[in-house]
């Protein structure tokens, strides 16, 4: 909920403080930092430790804050609170449960992780429909709307609300006992009287005698059984570079939506919510049931989860299609006569019907022209004189709406960017829909791949193999992908915003076309990519499953031929 959360609001704080794409991504980024600096530490000495409650201690830190490096900086408390929750998550469970139950039990626990990030996103909705200043400004002193790039949510009201969650959720973890029985099976009556006996906490007194030594001396022998692992290796690559793609993406779909269809923050993080999460929680719980249901062992769930992959990225290309056309501004995306053009020049913003007014460059205070043409302020549109107050001012006698060419005796703007063209709307939801199938979709492989990552460690490997499994995913994915896909994003934009001391602020306009490309095109060739080191894993289990019926073989083989010998 509070990861949700935090990529939701992402576009409202760099708003708030003034800051480009790319130091947005170096904030998100923080959090997987945080979860750097204690990953291969807890997974594998956890491990060997109270798992539940060490989940519980780490849990409880969630800060909020109020200047830029301050958010950064609880992004990172944030990051290191949930370090312990996958590894040790997730190996106490593989423990303790049968088998054929544990594909299950683990599309239950994927599926709860999607009912959070769900709650985020309507929090998020909520909080960014508010306004930042909430509480000490007034409704009627506020002049732009939800939908104007200058819009600023209340994003720190959500923080506090999720620190206060993970807080209590952290609470019932100091209550799990260190180990439990593994599921089907039953204490002989010798051990549960002796267990009767000596109470839980002697058992806790004996644990804590171990030196650290003793608890490290596997370490590098573990580590070396990982690296020489194949199918271990290839999927940490296949992570990787998906994990680049998707965590790009999520981080940066709401400015999307808001760019390329003209929606406000708050409705496009409900859209994400509701066309995404719902699905992918139907598309866990299904893969988890299939396996269960049919006891798909290695190389099937592996041959599952590569074709099921590959449909959905194949399905994807079909977003290329789903254009919004580029909203008309005055000397940037088109000219003060109309005419389609692209630009990056301030002095494109001149024009003969704005030279004499002595205006601000780097201003932005659009207006909509009633010629349908956005201008960057009531100035560079030649408003000669306003009416009415607040949100209901109208400019008037604008000599570069008459200028255009436009047929009307009232030459006049509002407040705000116009409005985008009517195939807007019919384009994003063509966008939702692909988005909501290709969740689906890409959902039904999540488990069976998950289970390809989980059968390729021995038992005593697992909890500190996911755990360099989670370290590589954000060493290599999380931490760099939403600063490159941040930078690239940058150089897409039109019309930069300003400071108070006169610096370069938030971009407040793209050229949503280039935009379109980068933004979906990068995550497509990560993707693709990805699928070498994914055929290169099937191989290998292929080879790996003939040679086990091989060797199964052998000993009837062997039996066969004395046979015929005796004959």
């Amino acid at each position: 909920m509070s990861g949700a959360y935090m990529n939701s609001m992402y576009t409202q704080i760099e708003k708030q403080f003034n800051i480009p794409a790319s130091l947005v991504g170096i904030i998100n980024g923080s959090f997987e930092i945080g979860n750097l600096l204690l990953i291969a530490f807890v997974s594998y000495f956890g491990a060997k430790l109270h798992r539940p409650r060490i989940i519980a201690l780490e849990c409880e830190k969630e800060p909020g804050s109020l200047l830029w490096i301050f958010v950064m900086v609880g992004n990172i408390v944030r990051g290191m609170g949930e370090t312990p929750i996958m590894p040790l998550g997730i190996s106490y469970l593989e423990d303790f449960a049968k088998a054929e139950n544990s594909p299950f039990y683990l599309g239950c626990l994927h599926t709860a992780t999607i009912i959070g990030p769900f709650l985020g996103l309507l929090l998020a909705s909520f909080c960014a429909e508010l306004f930042v200043d909430i509480g000490s400004v007034g409704a009627d002193e506020i002049t732009i709307t939800a939908t104007d790039a200058r819009w600023v949510g209340a994003w720190w009201l959500g923080i506090l609300i999720c620190a206060l969650l993970n807080l209590l959720v952290g609470i019932p973890f100091w209550f799990l006992p260190k180990s439990l029985v593994k599921e089907g099976e039953t204490n002989d009556p010798e051990e549960a009287s002796e267990k009767s006996v000596a109470p839980l906490q002697e058992n806790d007194k004996n644990e804590t005698k171990q030196t650290m030594y003793e608890i490290a001396k596997d370490f590098i022998p573990f580590l070396k059984a990982l690296f020489h692992n194949p199918v271990y290796m290839l999927f940490i690559c296949i992570t990787v570079l998906q994990f680049s793609a998707f965590d790009g993406m999520i981080s940066f779909m709401p400015k999307y939506l808001e760019q390329q269809f003209g929606k406000s923050a708050s409705d496009a993080i409900f859209l994400i919510g509701v066309y995404n999460l719902p699905v992918l929680c139907v598309g866990y719980f299904s893969g988890g049931l299939f396996m269960k249901k049919f006891k798909i062992n290695v190389y099937q769930a592996a041959n599952i989860a590569f074709w099921v992959s590959l449909l959905e990225y194949l399905l994807y290309f079909a977003a290329f299609w789903t254009v919004c056309d580029t909203t008309p501004v005055a000397g940037l995306t088109v000219s003060y006569q109309g005419i389609e053009q692209v630009s990056y020049a301030e002095n494109t913003l001149l024009a003969g019907c704005n030279m004499d007014c002595d205006c601000p460059l780097k201003t932005w205070d659009p207006v909509c022209g009633n010629n349908g043409i956005t201008y960057v302020s009531p100035c560079l549109a030649g408003c000669k004189s306003s009416r009415g107050t607040g949100r209901s001012v109208v400019f008037e006698n604008c000599i570069c709406v008459a200028a255009s060419g436009f047929s009307s005796q009232n030459f006049s703007a509002t407040l705000g960017q116009c409005d985008g063209h009517k195939n807007c709307n019919e384009m994003l939801h063509y966008f939702l829909i692909l988005q909501l199938v290709c969740s689906f979709v890409f959902s039904l492989a999540a488990m069976p791949g998950y289970m390809v990552l989980i059968r390729s460690l021995k038992p005593e490997e697992k909890s500190f193999g996911v755990g360099i499994h989670g370290l590589a995913a954000r060493v290599f994915a999380g931490i760099p992908s939403p600063i490159y896909f941040g930078a690239l994003i940058d150089t897409t934009c039109l019309k930069w915003g300003t400071m108070t001391c006169g610096g370069e602020g938030a971009c407040r306009i793209y050229d949503i076309v280039t935009y379109r490309w980068l933004y979906l095109g990068l995550p497509a060739v990560l993707r693709g990519v990805s699928y070498v080191p994914s055929t290169l894993v099937l191989l290998i289990l292929k080879k790996k499953v003939k040679s086990e019926k091989q060797i199964l073989n052998a000993p009837i083989e062997m039996q066969d031929k004395e046979q015929e010998a005796v004959k």
